[in-house]
């Protein structure tokens, strides 16, 4: 694999990993890969099979057998990505309110992530793509040629949240989304399997007094770096 053909950016619920992202592989010409919606695939066929969340070998099961894929958006209609399973486009169909409900449940679940960090794999080795999640560099893709992790202090990014969900024109609680975000990280930093921390050999970018664009900035002078080119 050349170096960076495939670039891992993890960090944290709200540090900005899916925004960056998304318009890294933009610029760069790569696929996006936000390897969330692996685990709200598998919530979406746990639904359509009718299947108890609460049945944690069920679910290990559908994401250890069915596989998923994710490509390049093949429909404009404001995807970022196809979401597949079994060759079924169900991109849409991964955002239903019932999914919403429930993915955190799955990806809780240590078979779940076992099972969907090979199908990640196997998309990442395929090269030239912009993987984004909490465990890329150090698990998923080890060998990624550009590791980033993004990080802010839980209260930026619980106010970005709160930020997003207002103008979305939803009623918001800040102090209960600062809250759920110092959870969230509990929970991700002390799962037993993959926890979230920054690859040792990772650059950390911390956000909390960046605007996107210098993050933007930042990262492509470490992609130029990295090609030994300028993109």
């Amino acid at each position: 694999m050349k170096v960076a053909d495939c670039i891992a950016i993890d960090g944290p619920a709200a540090s900005g990993k899916s925004t960056i992202a998304n318009q890294i592989a933009e610029k760069i010409g790569y696929l996006y890969f936000d390897t969330g919606v692996m685990y709200r695939a598998v919530t979406w066929m746990a639904l359509q099979h009718n299947l108890p969340f609460e049945d944690e070998a069920a679910m290990t099961g559908l994401a250890e057998s069915v596989p998923i894929d994710v490509q390049p958006p093949s429909v404009e209609d404001g995807r970022d990505y196809d979401v597949l399973v079994k060759g079924e486009d169900i991109t849409w169909e991964i955002r239903f309110p019932e999914v919403d409900a429930n993915v955190s449940v799955v990806s809780a679940y240590p078979g779940v992530r076992t099972a969907l960090s090979q199908q990640q794999r196997r998309i990442g080795l395929r090269g030239q793509v912009v993987m984004v999640g909490r465990d890329i560099g150090t698990v998923v893709l080890p060998e990624a040629g550009l590791k980033i992790y993004l990080d802010a202090s839980a209260e930026e990014r619980a106010r970005r949240r709160y930020e997003e969900r207002l103008e979305r024109g939803e009623e918001a609680d800040p102090e209960m989304i600062l809250e759920n975000m110092r959870r969230r990280d509990e929970i991700d930093s002390t799962r037993e399997v993959a926890p979230l921390c920054a690859a040792e050999d990772a650059i950390i970018i911390e956000t909390d007094n960046l605007t996107i664009e210098e993050v933007l900035a930042k990262i492509e002078s470490l992609i130029n770096y990295s090609q030994g080119e300028k993109l």
